[in-house]
């Protein structure tokens, strides 16, 4: 996108495809969607200021969403990163005491589960003090949400207050379980995962050159999107693929298996 003097953004994406890009499946120009839903989408997880990003000036820069939409934004935290954790896990790229070295918080947890189930497998033991990991960080977020509410937060502030971020606390800030910034940078620097990774947008590449070339395999844009360029068509049309279906794609478009 950057040949083209253009970007991707992930939440300008979802915007969009919530909107004109899913007009062709209804009888109005996308989803009737409220300010303050588009306004949380267009924040998901970072914020920026007055004119740092015109085109989206219209929603409030400077300000925190919606106690709703800050709700939201941790909950995705949380669900991703045990995701990545458990998936790390369970390729052998590092092990529960490794990450109870790293992160103290983590530890404690773990060595109460492996008293409380001490014939439990490792794995299984993993498994527990994950659950009760989640459980601990949705607990601060319900209470510190609640703590909001009660000190009259629920109106817009500046960002920089974050009033419930738990990760940004300065209550909870030495007791965040930084499980983001451990082994995760193992994992992304094990040889295998690089490899994986080069050869993925080596396939994103390869395939958004070869649509922005030959239209011929990309759907036809909405009549929304009809008079888009190229380039933002076949980056939208990309980015709306499963991990199955882009192989999918690639192998018929080369020949070649992804």
């Amino acid at each position: 996108m950057q040949r083209y003097g253009d970007r991707f953004d992930h939440n300008l994406h979802a915007l969009r495809h919530r909107g004109k890009l899913r007009a062709a499946l209804r009888p109005f120009p996308g989803l009737n969607l409220t300010f303050e839903v588009r306004e949380g989408m267009v924040k998901h997880s970072h914020d920026f200021g007055p004119g740092e990003r015109p085109e989206l000036d219209r929603y409030l820069p400077g300000l925190r969403p919606l106690l709703e939409a800050q709700l939201i934004d941790l909950a995705d935290e949380i669900a991703y990163n045990a995701a990545d954790l458990d998936d790390a896990f369970s390729a052998g790229m590092f092990t529960a005491n490794e990450i109870a070295e790293r992160v103290p918080q983590y530890g404690a947890i773990l060595e109460a589960v492996e008293t409380q189930f001490p014939g439990a497998s490792a794995r299984e033991q993993f498994h527990e003090a994950l659950r009760q990991l989640i459980d601990a960080l949705f607990r601060a977020c319900r209470r510190n949400a609640a703590n909001a509410a009660r000190a009259a937060w629920l109106t817009r502030r500046p960002f920089a207050i974050y009033p419930i971020a738990w990760r940004r606390s300065p209550r909870n800030r030495r007791r965040q379980p930084r499980s983001q910034a451990i082994p995760l940078r193992q994992g992304v620097r094990n040889a295998r995962t690089g490899e994986d990774r080069r050869r993925s947008v080596s396939m994103i590449a390869e395939l958004f050159g070869f649509f922005v070339e030959d239209r011929a395999g990309c759907p036809t844009p909405t009549p929304a999107c009809r008079n888009r360029p190229a380039h933002r068509v076949v980056c939208d049309y990309i980015a709306g693929m499963t991990d199955a279906f882009c192989r999918r794609t690639y192998e018929q478009a080369f020949g070649l298996p992804g």
